[in-house]
C-alpha cells in the first residue's frame, strides 16, 4: 500500500458529503493523529476547493510539560498556513481525570462551533477498538458498544471522525514519509489510566495471538452501531404514541404520556426511554433502572421521582415529566410589582405579565404556602388547594405558580382558566415559565 497516496484519497472520500460546510475545524492536540489529519487537509486544500480550514488547540494545564504544546501547535499551523485558536480550560476535579478533561475539551469545542461548521478529530481504528474493549469491560449495552460514532451533532455544528478506518500504523507511516514531528504525551505511559493499560499491556498480547484484533473489534463496533440504529428506529415508533399533546404543554417541559409506554414489554420501555433521555441526561446503568420500575408502578395518588445525573423524572397527570436546572431550585418570594404595566421577572421562574386594564395596586407576586383562599364570583370563597386539584395541576408546578396579590387578597392564579383574570375579564395574568435569564429575554 502506498500510504502517502492512499490516505488523502480515503480522507477526501469520507469528507465529501461535508464539502459545503462553512468551515472545517481541526481539533489539534499536536499528537500523531491530529498532526497527520491537519497535514493531510492542508495538503489537499492546495489542490482542491475545500471549506476554509482552522485549528483549535485545547490547553488543559494538567501537567507542566503541556505548557510548551501550544507553541508547538502554533509553529506547525503557521508552517501549514492554517489559523489556530488556543483555548485554555479548567478541568474540574473528580474521580476520573480522563473524563473531566474530555468534558472540558468538548465544552470548549461546543463554545467555538458555529452553525454549518464541522469539527474534525483524529481518532483512528485502534482508538475505536480500544473504546469497544474498554466499554465491554464496563458492561456497556449496544449503545456503548457502538463505540465512537463516525459523525454526530456537536453544539451548533457537527463532529466528524474521518480516520476511523485508518490504523495507527498507517498514520505513523504517513507521518514519517512526510517528515512530520508530533508531541508524545508522557501521560500516555501511565498505566493507572485504563485506556493506557489496554493500549500498552492488553492489546500487544491480543494482537500477538490475533493480528487482526483491532480491525475485528472496530468492525464489531460498526455492527453494534447498525444495531443501535435499528433500536433507535424502534424507539421512535414506540415514542410516537406517547408524545401526545397535554393540557400543560405551555410549561415547555419534555413529557410523555405514560399509558402507551406501560403496555410495552420492559425491554422496549427501557429502549424508548433511553432514546428519549439520551439528549437530556447521562443514561443510568442497568442497576439503576429500578427507579423507572418504581415510578411506573407507583399508585395514582403518589408523587414518585426518579433522580438521574442531569435532573429528575416526575410522574403527574398520567404523564412523565423531565425536570432539570432551575426547575429543581426553590423559588423565592414574594416579589413586589411596582410597575404592573411592564413584565415582572421572577428569580429562576421566568416572568409574569398583565394584559388588559391593570388592576389597582399595590400588587405583588407570591407563591403557595398552604391555606390560601380565593374569592370567586358566584362560588364564594374557595380553598386554593381544591382549585388546583380541580385543574389537575402537577404537583411540581404548584409551588411555582405565580399568585397575584393586592395586599392580602388573592386576585389571580397565573395561566389557569377561570382563575387567571379579573372578575370583569378586563385583565389577565400570564406566566412564561423559565429561568430568570429566560424570563428577561
Amino acid at each position: 500500500m502506498n500510504t502517502s497516496i492512499d490516505l488523502p484519497t480515503r480522507l477526501i472520500t469520507q469528507l465529501s458529503p461535508w464539502r459545503n460546510a462553512a468551515t472545517w475545524r481541526i481539533a489539534f492536540s499536536g499528537g500523531l493523529d491530529s498532526t497527520v489529519l491537519l497535514h493531510l487537509l492542508a495538503s489537499l486544500a492546495k489542490n482542491q476547493p475545500l471549506p476554509p480550514l482552522s485549528a483549535i488547540h485545547v490547553h488543559h494545564g494538567l501537567q507542566a510539560v503541556a505548557d510548551a504544546w501550544p507553541d508547538h501547535c502554533r509553529s506547525v499551523c503557521k508552517a501549514l498556513g492554517v489559523p489556530l485558536e488556543v483555548v485554555s480550560v479548567q478541568v474540574q476535579p473528580g474521580a476520573s481525570v480522563e473524563r473531566a478533561a474530555r468534558e472540558a475539551r468538548y465544552g470548549a469545542f461546543v463554545a467555538v462551533l458555529q452553525g454549518n461548521e464541522v469539527l474534525l478529530t483524529g481518532q483512528h481504528r485502534d482508538d475505536q477498538a480500544e473504546t469497544l474493549l474498554f466499554r465491554l469491560l464496563r458492561g456497556a449495552g449496544v449503545r456503548g458498544l457502538s463505540a465512537m460514532p463516525r459523525q454526530r451533532p456537536l453544539g451548533a455544528g457537527y463532529l466528524l471522525r474521518p480516520l476511523l478506518d485508518v490504523s495507527r500504523v498507517e498514520l505513523e507511516a504517513y507521518a514519517r514519509q512526510q517528515g512530520l514531528s508530533w508531541i508524545e504525551d508522557p501521560s500516555n505511559d501511565d498505566h493507572r489510566y485504563a485506556r493506557n493499560f489496554l493500549r500498552q499491556r492488553a492489546f500487544p498480547v491480543l494482537t500477538e495471538q490475533w493480528p487482526q484484533a483491532a480491525q475485528a473489534l472496530a468492525r464489531s463496533a460498526a455492527h453494534m452501531g447498525e444495531a443501535q440504529g435499528l433500536l433507535d428506529d424502534l424507539a421512535r415508533i414506540d415514542l410516537a404514541g406517547a408524545t401526545t399533546p397535554g393540557a400543560f404543554d405551555w410549561l415547555g417541559l419534555p413529557s410523555l404520556e405514560l399509558a402507551p409506554l406501560q403496555v410495552l414489554a420492559p425491554a422496549r420501555q427501557r429502549n424508548a426511554l433511553s432514546h428519549w433521555l439520551s439528549s437530556l441526561t447521562m443514561l443510568p446503568d442497568s442497576d439503576h433502572w429500578c427507579g423507572w420500575d418504581a415510578l411506573r408502578e407507583a399508585r395514582g395518588d403518589a408523587r414518585p421521582i426518579w433522580r438521574l445525573a442531569g435532573g429528575e423524572l416526575h410522574r403527574a397527570g398520567g404523564r412523565i415529566w423531565w425536570l432539570s436546572d432551575h426547575w429543581l431550585r426553590p423559588v423565592a418570594g414574594p416579589v413586589e410589582w411596582p410597575l404592573a404595566d411592564e413584565p415582572l421577572s421572577l428569580p429562576d421562574n421566568g416572568r409574569v405579565m398583565l394584559g388588559g386594564r391593570i388592576p389597582a395596586g399595590p400588587l405583588c407576586v407570591r407563591y403557595r404556602q398552604g391555606g390560601e383562599v380565593m374569592e370567586l364570583p358566584g362560588r364564594g370563597h374557595r380553598d386554593l388547594k381544591r382549585l388546583l386539584n380541580e385543574n389537575a395541576v402537577p404537583a411540581f408546578v404548584r409551588g411555582r405558580l405565580p399568585l397575584l396579590y393586592r395586599g392580602e387578597q388573592l386576585l389571580a392564579v397565573a395561566n389557569l382558566a377561570g382563575l387567571d383574570a379579573g372578575v370583569d375579564g378586563s385583565w389577565q395574568l400570564n406566566w412564561q415559565p423559565g429561568s430568570q435569564d429566560r424570563g428577561l429575554s
